[in-house]
Protein backbone atom coordinates (compact mmCIF):
# COMPACT_ATOMS: atom_id res chain seq x y z
CA UNK A 1 0.00 0.00 0.00
CA UNK A 2 2.89 2.63 0.58
CA UNK A 3 5.15 2.04 -2.61
CA UNK A 4 5.06 1.15 -5.79
CA UNK A 5 5.64 -2.90 -6.57
CA UNK A 6 5.50 -3.33 -9.96
CA UNK A 7 7.73 -1.75 -12.57
CA UNK A 8 6.91 -0.88 -16.01
CA UNK A 9 3.65 0.25 -17.44
CA UNK A 10 1.38 -1.88 -15.52
CA UNK A 11 1.84 -0.80 -12.27
CA UNK A 12 -0.42 -0.22 -9.42
CA UNK A 13 -0.83 3.51 -7.38
CA UNK A 14 0.28 3.19 -4.32
CA UNK A 15 -2.23 5.29 -1.42
CA UNK A 16 0.03 7.94 -1.60
CA UNK A 17 0.07 8.35 -4.99
CA UNK A 18 -3.25 7.74 -5.86
CA UNK A 19 -4.04 10.79 -6.77
CA UNK A 20 -2.00 11.49 -9.29
CA UNK A 21 -3.54 8.16 -11.21
CA UNK A 22 -5.82 10.75 -13.28
CA UNK A 23 -2.52 11.79 -14.63
CA UNK A 24 -0.74 8.51 -15.70
CA UNK A 25 -0.01 9.10 -19.05
CA UNK A 26 1.64 12.26 -18.56
CA UNK A 27 3.62 10.95 -15.07
CA UNK A 28 6.69 8.98 -14.45
CA UNK A 29 7.18 7.94 -10.56
CA UNK A 30 10.67 6.75 -9.92
CA UNK A 31 11.91 4.80 -7.32
CA UNK A 32 15.69 3.62 -6.11
CA UNK A 33 17.48 6.76 -6.61
CA UNK A 34 19.23 8.41 -3.47
CA UNK A 35 21.67 11.03 -1.93
CA UNK A 36 24.95 9.41 -0.70
CA UNK A 37 25.98 12.03 0.61
CA UNK A 38 22.87 13.37 3.06
CA UNK A 39 23.83 14.72 6.86
CA UNK A 40 21.16 12.12 8.00
CA UNK A 41 19.14 14.56 9.52
CA UNK A 42 16.24 16.68 7.56
CA UNK A 43 18.00 19.83 6.94
CA UNK A 44 20.95 18.49 5.12
CA UNK A 45 17.96 16.38 2.48
CA UNK A 46 16.56 20.44 2.05
CA UNK A 47 19.72 21.72 1.03
CA UNK A 48 21.01 18.93 -1.30
CA UNK A 49 18.11 18.12 -2.94
CA UNK A 50 18.46 19.64 -5.87
CA UNK A 51 22.36 19.97 -6.06
CA UNK A 52 23.55 16.36 -5.14
CA UNK A 53 26.49 18.23 -3.30
CA UNK A 54 28.45 16.87 -0.81
CA UNK A 55 28.11 18.75 3.08
CA UNK A 56 30.22 17.86 6.04
CA UNK A 57 32.97 19.91 7.72
CA UNK A 58 35.15 21.14 5.35
CA UNK A 59 32.41 20.96 2.64
CA UNK A 60 29.98 23.48 1.12
CA UNK A 61 27.27 23.06 -1.06
CA UNK A 62 27.24 23.12 -5.19
CA UNK A 63 24.76 25.35 -7.83
CA UNK A 64 20.91 23.69 -7.88
CA UNK A 65 19.28 21.76 -11.11
CA UNK A 66 16.71 24.79 -11.30
CA UNK A 67 19.77 27.38 -11.56
CA UNK A 68 21.55 25.72 -14.49
CA UNK A 69 18.32 26.09 -15.96
CA UNK A 70 17.60 29.52 -15.37
CA UNK A 71 21.48 30.56 -16.88
CA UNK A 72 20.10 29.57 -19.99
CA UNK A 73 16.22 30.95 -19.98
CA UNK A 74 17.33 33.92 -17.50
CA UNK A 75 18.17 36.79 -21.06
CA UNK A 76 14.18 35.98 -22.12
CA UNK A 77 12.41 36.64 -19.30
CA UNK A 78 11.90 39.21 -16.63
CA UNK A 79 12.86 37.27 -13.63
CA UNK A 80 15.35 34.26 -13.93
CA UNK A 81 13.65 32.21 -11.42
CA UNK A 82 11.22 32.36 -8.44
CA UNK A 83 11.80 31.07 -4.96
CA UNK A 84 9.12 30.05 -3.26
CA UNK A 85 8.34 28.17 0.17
CA UNK A 86 5.77 27.84 2.80
CA UNK A 87 8.86 28.62 5.52
CA UNK A 88 11.16 30.76 3.66
CA UNK A 89 14.04 28.38 2.85
CA UNK A 90 14.53 27.74 -0.28
CA UNK A 91 15.48 24.69 -2.25
CA UNK A 92 17.92 26.93 -5.03
CA UNK A 93 21.29 27.51 -4.62
CA UNK A 94 23.73 29.70 -6.49
CA UNK A 95 26.77 28.47 -8.24
CA UNK A 96 29.01 29.04 -4.81
CA UNK A 97 26.73 26.95 -3.09
CA UNK A 98 24.74 29.94 -1.45
CA UNK A 99 20.75 29.16 -0.68
CA UNK A 100 18.45 31.92 -2.63
CA UNK A 101 15.94 33.84 -0.78
CA UNK A 102 12.29 32.41 -0.63
CA UNK A 103 9.39 34.05 -0.90
CA UNK A 104 6.04 32.69 1.73
CA UNK A 105 3.26 35.16 0.99
CA UNK A 106 1.45 34.65 -2.30
CA UNK A 107 -0.46 38.36 -2.39
CA UNK A 108 3.54 39.71 -1.98
CA UNK A 109 4.91 37.36 -4.45
CA UNK A 110 1.90 38.69 -7.08
CA UNK A 111 2.48 42.53 -6.41
CA UNK A 112 6.17 41.55 -7.13
CA UNK A 113 5.43 40.19 -10.66
CA UNK A 114 2.84 41.85 -12.24
CA UNK A 115 1.98 45.30 -10.46
CA UNK A 116 4.62 48.52 -10.75
CA UNK A 117 6.51 49.76 -7.62
CA UNK A 118 4.87 52.34 -5.60
CA UNK A 119 5.81 55.94 -6.62
CA UNK A 120 6.09 54.55 -10.18
CA UNK A 121 8.71 53.22 -12.72
CA UNK A 122 11.30 56.68 -13.05
CA UNK A 123 11.15 56.19 -9.05
CA UNK A 124 12.05 52.15 -9.67
CA UNK A 125 14.79 53.26 -11.98
CA UNK A 126 16.60 56.13 -9.67
CA UNK A 127 16.41 53.12 -6.97
CA UNK A 128 18.10 51.07 -8.99
CA UNK A 129 20.75 53.37 -11.07
CA UNK A 130 23.55 53.34 -8.53
CA UNK A 131 26.94 55.37 -9.50
CA UNK A 132 29.13 53.10 -10.61
CA UNK A 133 29.69 49.27 -9.57
CA UNK A 134 29.88 48.27 -5.38
CA UNK A 135 32.08 45.79 -6.58
CA UNK A 136 34.57 47.82 -8.64
CA UNK A 137 34.68 50.39 -6.42
CA UNK A 138 36.37 47.65 -3.74
CA UNK A 139 37.59 45.22 -6.23
CA UNK A 140 40.97 46.90 -6.07
CA UNK A 141 41.47 46.76 -2.20
CA UNK A 142 39.30 43.82 -2.03
CA UNK A 143 42.36 42.30 -3.89
CA UNK A 144 44.92 43.61 -1.34
CA UNK A 145 43.50 42.31 1.30
CA UNK A 146 42.95 39.09 -0.48
CA UNK A 147 46.97 38.52 -0.38
CA UNK A 148 47.33 38.71 3.36
CA UNK A 149 44.41 36.14 4.28
CA UNK A 150 44.54 32.42 4.54
CA UNK A 151 42.61 29.97 2.46
CA UNK A 152 39.37 29.90 4.45
CA UNK A 153 39.54 33.48 4.49
CA UNK A 154 39.85 34.20 0.77
CA UNK A 155 36.86 31.78 -0.07
CA UNK A 156 34.94 33.75 1.99
CA UNK A 157 35.42 36.86 0.68
CA UNK A 158 35.16 35.19 -2.66
CA UNK A 159 31.61 34.14 -1.30
CA UNK A 160 30.99 38.11 -0.69
CA UNK A 161 32.16 39.19 -4.17
CA UNK A 162 30.29 36.62 -5.77
CA UNK A 163 26.76 37.22 -3.85
CA UNK A 164 27.92 41.16 -4.65
CA UNK A 165 28.24 40.58 -8.51
CA UNK A 166 25.22 38.83 -8.53
CA UNK A 167 23.08 41.48 -6.88
CA UNK A 168 24.23 43.70 -9.50
CA UNK A 169 23.57 41.54 -12.46
CA UNK A 170 19.92 41.40 -11.00
CA UNK A 171 19.94 45.51 -10.62
CA UNK A 172 20.96 45.61 -14.16
CA UNK A 173 18.21 42.99 -15.53
CA UNK A 174 15.75 44.97 -13.56
CA UNK A 175 16.82 47.84 -15.18
CA UNK A 176 16.77 46.58 -18.75
CA UNK A 177 13.08 45.45 -18.30
CA UNK A 178 11.77 48.30 -16.59
CA UNK A 179 10.68 49.50 -19.92
CA UNK A 180 8.71 46.79 -20.67
CA UNK A 181 5.23 46.72 -19.35
CA UNK A 182 3.81 44.24 -16.66
CA UNK A 183 1.21 42.09 -18.22
CA UNK A 184 -2.45 42.62 -17.52
CA UNK A 185 -3.98 40.53 -14.91
CA UNK A 186 -7.95 40.28 -14.92
CA UNK A 187 -9.52 41.84 -11.74
CA UNK A 188 -10.81 38.32 -11.06
CA UNK A 189 -7.58 36.50 -11.32
CA UNK A 190 -5.72 39.76 -9.33
CA UNK A 191 -8.61 38.90 -6.44
CA UNK A 192 -7.90 35.33 -5.96
CA UNK A 193 -4.03 35.74 -5.87
CA UNK A 194 -3.67 38.48 -3.67
CA UNK A 195 -6.59 37.57 -0.81
CA UNK A 196 -5.38 36.78 2.71
CA UNK A 197 -4.93 33.30 2.47
CA UNK A 198 -3.37 31.32 5.82
CA UNK A 199 -0.73 28.04 5.99
CA UNK A 200 -3.55 26.90 8.12
CA UNK A 201 -5.41 26.38 5.44
CA UNK A 202 -2.66 24.11 3.50
CA UNK A 203 -5.19 23.09 0.67
CA UNK A 204 -5.83 27.57 -0.13
CA UNK A 205 -2.31 27.91 0.08
CA UNK A 206 -0.78 25.17 -2.17
CA UNK A 207 -3.63 25.87 -4.67
CA UNK A 208 -3.04 29.92 -4.30
CA UNK A 209 1.07 29.21 -4.64
CA UNK A 210 0.58 26.58 -8.06
CA UNK A 211 -1.76 29.48 -8.97
CA UNK A 212 0.80 32.13 -9.43
CA UNK A 213 3.48 29.65 -10.99
CA UNK A 214 0.98 28.60 -13.78
CA UNK A 215 0.23 32.69 -14.42
CA UNK A 216 3.83 33.26 -14.09
CA UNK A 217 4.41 30.49 -16.90
CA UNK A 218 1.38 31.73 -18.81
CA UNK A 219 2.61 35.37 -18.78
CA UNK A 220 6.81 34.18 -19.60
CA UNK A 221 7.87 36.31 -16.38
CA UNK A 222 10.14 33.28 -15.78
CA UNK A 223 10.52 30.09 -16.80
CA UNK A 224 12.35 28.48 -13.69
CA UNK A 225 10.35 28.21 -10.30
CA UNK A 226 10.91 26.16 -7.12
CA UNK A 227 8.36 25.45 -4.41
CA UNK A 228 9.07 23.89 -1.58
CA UNK A 229 5.68 22.85 0.12
CA UNK A 230 7.15 21.91 3.37
CA UNK A 231 11.02 20.81 3.87
CA UNK A 232 11.47 17.66 5.58
CA UNK A 233 11.21 19.16 8.75
CA UNK A 234 8.49 21.92 8.54
CA UNK A 235 5.67 20.04 6.82
CA UNK A 236 2.16 21.37 7.38
CA UNK A 237 -0.71 19.42 9.49
CA UNK A 238 -3.50 19.01 7.86
CA UNK A 239 -6.72 20.16 9.65
CA UNK A 240 -9.49 19.36 7.14
CA UNK A 241 -8.51 15.84 7.17
CA UNK A 242 -8.62 16.08 10.96
CA UNK A 243 -4.48 15.85 11.00
CA UNK A 244 -3.29 18.21 13.74
CA UNK A 245 0.74 16.74 13.24
CA UNK A 246 3.15 18.23 11.40
CA UNK A 247 4.50 16.20 8.94
CA UNK A 248 7.67 15.78 10.75
CA UNK A 249 6.17 14.47 13.86
CA UNK A 250 3.83 12.02 11.73
CA UNK A 251 7.12 10.66 9.64
CA UNK A 252 8.41 9.69 13.58
CA UNK A 253 5.65 6.65 13.79
CA UNK A 254 7.76 4.02 15.45
CA UNK A 255 6.06 1.52 13.41
CA UNK A 256 2.73 2.51 14.98
CA UNK A 257 -0.42 1.88 12.00
CA UNK A 258 -2.37 4.75 12.90
CA UNK A 259 0.21 6.91 12.90
CA UNK A 260 1.88 5.52 9.70
CA UNK A 261 -1.81 5.76 8.00
CA UNK A 262 -2.04 9.81 8.87
CA UNK A 263 1.56 9.87 7.35
CA UNK A 264 0.14 8.22 4.36
CA UNK A 265 -3.32 10.71 4.14
CA UNK A 266 -0.61 13.53 4.35
CA UNK A 267 0.91 12.66 1.42
CA UNK A 268 -2.03 12.06 -0.46
CA UNK A 269 -3.26 15.29 0.79
CA UNK A 270 0.18 16.97 -1.22
CA UNK A 271 0.08 14.83 -4.13
CA UNK A 272 -3.64 16.31 -4.45
CA UNK A 273 -2.45 19.60 -4.53
CA UNK A 274 0.59 18.64 -7.13
CA UNK A 275 -2.13 17.11 -8.95
CA UNK A 276 -4.20 20.17 -9.16
CA UNK A 277 -1.02 21.88 -10.63
CA UNK A 278 -1.01 19.32 -13.62
CA UNK A 279 -4.53 19.97 -14.08
CA UNK A 280 -3.77 23.45 -13.92
CA UNK A 281 -0.89 22.96 -16.91
CA UNK A 282 -2.79 21.00 -19.01
CA UNK A 283 -6.01 23.26 -18.83
CA UNK A 284 -4.33 26.90 -19.87
CA UNK A 285 -2.78 26.56 -23.21
CA UNK A 286 -0.31 29.30 -25.38
CA UNK A 287 0.55 29.20 -28.76
CA UNK A 288 2.10 26.02 -28.56
CA UNK A 289 -0.51 24.21 -26.85
CA UNK A 290 -1.08 22.87 -23.19
CA UNK A 291 1.46 24.13 -20.45
CA UNK A 292 1.80 20.77 -19.13
CA UNK A 293 2.92 19.87 -22.85
CA UNK A 294 5.99 22.02 -22.74
CA UNK A 295 6.73 22.26 -18.81
CA UNK A 296 8.82 19.69 -17.14
CA UNK A 297 7.90 19.34 -13.42
CA UNK A 298 9.80 17.64 -11.03
CA UNK A 299 7.89 16.38 -7.53
CA UNK A 300 10.06 14.88 -4.74
CA UNK A 301 11.89 14.67 -1.44
CA UNK A 302 15.38 14.07 -0.28
CA UNK A 303 14.36 12.20 2.55
CA UNK A 304 13.01 9.03 2.24
CA UNK A 305 12.35 7.58 4.95
CA UNK A 306 11.63 10.01 8.13
CA UNK A 307 11.75 7.46 10.73
CA UNK A 308 15.22 6.74 11.06
CA UNK A 309 16.75 9.89 8.35
CA UNK A 310 17.01 7.55 5.44
CA UNK A 311 17.86 8.75 1.90
CA UNK A 312 17.55 6.09 -0.24
CA UNK A 313 15.02 5.32 -2.19
CA UNK A 314 13.79 9.23 -2.27
CA UNK A 315 10.25 9.77 -4.09
CA UNK A 316 10.34 11.07 -7.13
CA UNK A 317 8.09 11.97 -9.65
CA UNK A 318 8.48 13.49 -12.89
CA UNK A 319 5.90 15.42 -14.96
CA UNK A 320 5.05 17.14 -18.43
CA UNK A 321 7.36 18.28 -20.84
CA UNK A 322 5.54 15.65 -23.83
CA UNK A 323 7.47 18.29 -26.32
CA UNK A 324 10.30 18.33 -24.55
CA UNK A 325 11.23 14.77 -25.65
CA UNK A 326 9.88 13.04 -22.57
CA UNK A 327 7.76 10.09 -22.43
CA UNK A 328 5.61 9.06 -19.56
CA UNK A 329 2.87 6.32 -18.60
CA UNK A 330 5.70 3.97 -16.73
CA UNK A 331 7.21 3.21 -13.05
CA UNK A 332 11.01 3.08 -13.17
CA UNK A 333 12.74 1.37 -10.63
CA UNK A 334 16.46 1.56 -10.40
CA UNK A 335 16.24 -0.95 -7.14
CA UNK A 336 16.19 -3.94 -9.41
CA UNK A 337 19.35 -2.84 -10.93
CA UNK A 338 18.57 -1.83 -14.31
CA UNK A 339 16.81 0.51 -16.93
CA UNK A 340 15.93 -0.35 -20.46
CA UNK A 341 15.23 2.82 -20.93
CA UNK A 342 12.19 3.67 -23.66
CA UNK A 343 11.90 0.84 -25.73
Amino acid sequence: DYQILDEGADYQFSRSLLPLERHRAHITPISGLHHPHGLGHHHGCQKIWLTGGELGPGKRNTVSLDQLMAEKTAPLTRFSSLQLSNTGRSLSYNRDGIALPAETKPAEIFARLFEAPEGGIEKERQGLLRPGSILDAVLDEAHELEKKMGTEDRTRLDHYLTSVREVEIRTERANRWLDVPRPEVDEKTRRHLTREVSQGDPGAYFRTMYDLIILAFETDMTRVVTFSSGDEGKGLPVPELGINQTRHALSHHNGDPEQMDRLSQSDAFNFEQFAYFLDRLGEVEDEEGPLLDSTIALYGSGMAYGHSHGNANVPTVVAGGRKLGLKHGRHIDFNRGHFDGYN
